[in-house]
């Protein structure tokens, strides 16, 4: 298993930096990578993703969404993975911290997927976290 950790700091309050976050469906607006997502109802979520040559397709559960602290997920098939946002009230706005932690059963693919993962879900960290600082 694999963890991938990203940070940044926008300006605006945990409150509204959350509302943002919590509106899974509108991550295909924020990064290139995510082609769609789909609600699936009770807090469950498709999503199609564009990555490392190859098209991805996994369910996620939301498994906590405590405003305007924390919203983690699970995905309940394909790539296995989980990951949280942690937000924390700083001085110029909101710390937000995103742990992402995958596992990958194909070595071949493993082996092809962790050497690209890191920079690329830096690349998408950072892709959401400005165009959501800019929806803000």
């Amino acid at each position: 298993m694999a963890t991938i950790e990203h940070s940044a700091i926008l300006k605006a309050s945990p409150e509204r930096v959350f509302a943002l976050l919590e509106r899974v469906e509108d991550f295909a607006d924020y990064s290139d990578l995510i082609q769609a997502i789909e609600p699936l109802g009770k807090d469950r979520y498709r999503w199609h993703v564009h990555a490392v040559g190859m098209d991805w397709t996994f369910d996620v559960a939301i498994t906590e969404a405590r405003a305007p602290e924390v919203l983690a997920w699970e995905s309940l098939d394909g790539v296995h993975n989980q990951g949280c946002y942690r937000l924390t009230p700083v001085e110029d706005g909101t710390e937000v911290a995103l742990t992402l932690t995958y596992t990958i059963r194909n070595r071949l693919l493993e082996k092809a997927v962790n050497r690209a993962a890191r920079p690329l879900v830096g690349k998408v960290s950072r892709q959401i976290l400005e165009r959501v600082e800019a929806r803000l």
